[in-house]
């Protein structure tokens, strides 16, 4: 059974390597290095060849080159891809000047809008972007004094409003307190007025008790009712007891200390229970 991978390679008799056209690694001109990467395309682009569009983000394999230029010391890379369509080969290379990518042949980049205020950002000159810093830092520093007068003026407006507060909570303490004040008198005085009818209708009951009773106790002619209480002529004479008088005259008993027996209890058969009699 063959192997399924082969490893070597069958080379005929009449075979001749010059016959390939390929050069051999060792004796390929040195040139920029060339590796292949994985990557995504970094922005969206129009194939010139066949219009097909490639949006962003699209993963490709594609050829990195090194490049001998550099700006700031940051080397520059190209990159190889080719259309998904046409196969037709797009290159492009990185922009560290402007933090971005430049399509360089194969493809048109899509149109973006915000692109046009960076790229006049990016291309002007060291003076200028030295004065646009200068400004820029200048605004950021203007923006921090506002701030900070911004928050004392926060503070102020939120002390002031906490004294508007506690001012008018002073108040309406003030005013619950007088009106409970002017409560506790008015129930004073009402308590008093009652108290007041209370006697006064006492005072009118008595007054007409008084003067139904002397109504009740004279005569027509005005003369009062006296009570007259008839006492009896004769009065019965006491009946002696004898029995009384026979205690009088007995003496007092004497204490005595003597020992006095205590009657024995009963024994048991005296509780109702009977013994049978005997038979014998």
């Amino acid at each position: 059974m063959s192997e399924r991978k082969v490893l070597t390679k069958y080379y005929p008799p009449d075979f001749d390597p010059s016959a390939i056209g390929r050069t051999p690694k060792h004796l390929r001109k040195a040139g920029p290095k060339v590796i292949t990467v994985r990557l995504m395309a970094p922005f969206p682009m129009k194939c010139t060849n066949c219009g097909e569009y490639i949006y962003r983000g699209r993963k490709f394999n594609a050829r990195k080159e090194n490049l001998e230029e550099k700006y700031l010391n940051i080397p520059i890379y190209r990159f190889y891809i080719r259309c998904t369509r046409c196969s037709g080969e797009i290159t492009f290379r990185t922009d560290p000047k402007n933090m971005d990518y430049e399509c360089e042949r194969g493809a048109k980049r899509n149109f973006e809008p915000w692109r046009n205020s960076k790229s006049e950002k990016y291309n002007e000159t060291q003076e200028e972007t030295l004065d646009r810093l200068e400004r820029e830092e200048n605004e950021e520093q203007e923006q921090l004094e506002r701030d900070k007068m911004a928050e004392l003026e926060e503070k102020m407006q939120d002390s002031k409003r906490e004294m508007a507060i506690a001012d008018a909570l002073d108040e309406i303490r003030t005013r619950n307190a007088r009106i409970e004040r002017n409560e506790s008198r008015g129930d004073e005085a009402t308590l008093a007025s009652v108290e007041d009818q209370v006697d006064l209708a006492r005072l009118q009951a008595e007054k007409e008790d008084e003067e139904a009773a002397r109504k009740a106790f004279m005569t027509s002619s005005g003369e009062r009712v006296k009570r007259i209480v008839e006492e009896e002529s004769t009065t019965a004479a006491p009946v002696p007891d004898t029995k009384a008088s026979e205690a009088a005259a007995m003496p007092p008993p004497t204490a005595s200390f003597a020992r006095v027996k205590k009657a024995k209890k009963p024994p048991i058969n005296s509780l109702g229970i009977r013994k049978k009699p005997s038979l014998i």
